[in-house]
């Protein structure tokens, strides 16, 4: 399975590129794809907060990722 994940802002820098793909043979759950990110992006975990959106919802832990869903990292803002 291909997913295509959406990047933006602190996150965007991170990663480089957007969207960034990840390959992974079954659906996963968003936890899983944080944890694999997480480890291939040291510093995406070093951010003090940033969320997951799945068909632009944001997500929980246990929701299911499947092919052709559209993710977004979705990094802290701030406004003013």
């Amino acid at each position: 399975m291909k997913i295509s994940i959406l990047t933006f802002g602190i996150a965007k820098n991170i990663i480089g590129n957007s969207p960034f793909h990840v390959h992974d043979a079954d659906e996963i759950t968003v936890k899983q794809l944080v944890r694999l990110l997480e480890e291939k992006f040291p510093a995406l975990g070093q951010l003090a907060s940033f969320r997951i959106a799945v068909n632009s919802e944001f997500s929980n832990d246990e929701d299911v990722i499947k092919e052709n869903d559209e993710i977004a990292i979705i990094p802290p803002v701030s406004g003013g």
